[in-house]
């Protein structure tokens, strides 16, 4: 099991705070969070981090739901945190609500930010095509910034947010040791995240969820449909939603004051 040594990661606010973690969507980092994380920890100590694969963490050969869970158990019992709110995106929020569908003793309350329980192979064969269209490795990071500024958009015409896509995909890109500019994360792993992650139905673990939940959804998203929305808060009645408007799949940072007024709202209630 790895120690948190191995996991790229920051904690901020005082350590006799309550405990507030927060989990990025795929080929994201800890540092998505940090305009986010500023604004509690006030009020809590906070943790985000990069979960394997990402960013500067280490790179495994399993990249499961249970394995980012089972990371999250043990960085939590290395810091002697017992209990924490937590918080997730997109594939950050499936292994969240895993992890609360798996120790929901340790879980305060959670908050799920526009994923879907529904297996989805077809979205997973979607980032594939897109992750091909990148012609990694590039000579240097000017390279780079020109495919994504220019070439990568014209590739995803027809894509509202190709734009966003794009600067979300460079962010991922960094130098390499022979001077080359790749992909920040582990690619294989991103695969295996992906083809895993969206190939289980996980219906009924938000069913069985013991935990208080906010489930948010963006107004425009492509990610969770409004009927699978409407079906995540039917199911249980510790899940209250909110769809954020005018919002895509990245709510905190489409509209990051919404997001944070409505998880002060919810951790606060």
């Amino acid at each position: 099991m790895p120690d948190l040594s191995q996991f790229h990661h920051q904690i901020v606010g005082e350590a006799s705070s309550p405990k507030l973690v927060f989990l990025h969507g795929l080929m994201g980092s800890g540092g998505n969070w940090r305009r986010i994380a500023k604004s509690f920890q006030g009020a809590y100590q906070v943790l985000s981090f990069d979960q394997r694969g990402h960013g500067r963490s280490f790179h495994a050969e399993s990249y499961s739901v249970e394995d980012y869970a089972d990371d999250l158990k043990a960085i939590l019992d290395e810091l002697g945190w017992q209990k924490i709110c937590l918080v997730g995106h997109s594939m950050g929020g499936r292994n969240a609500f895993h992890f609360a569908y798996k120790y929901p003793e340790r879980i305060e309350k959670l908050v799920v930010e526009d994923i879907s329980p529904e297996p989805d192979a077809e979205s997973a064969d979607k980032i594939r095509r897109m992750v091909g269209l990148v012609p990694a490795p590039f000579s240097d990071r000017k390279q780079a910034k020109a495919f994504f500024e220019n070439e990568f958009p014209k590739a995803l015409l027809g894509n509202p947010q190709a734009n966003t896509l794009a600067d979300y995909f460079y962010t991922n890109m960094a130098e390499q040791p022979d001077g080359t500019t790749s992909w920040r994360f582990h690619l294989d792993g991103i695969l295996q995240t992906m083809e895993s992650g969206r190939a289980v139905d996980r219906w009924p673990e938000i069913e069985q969820l013991k935990v208080p939940t906010l489930w948010m959804r963006g107004s425009e998203s492509q990610d969770l449909s409004a009927e699978h929305f409407k079906r995540v808060l039917s199911l249980n009645s510790l899940i209250q939603g909110v769809e954020i408007e005018p919002s895509g799949h990245w709510i905190h940072f489409d509209q990051p004051e919404k997001f944070i007024q409505s998880l002060q709202d919810f951790l606060n209630s």
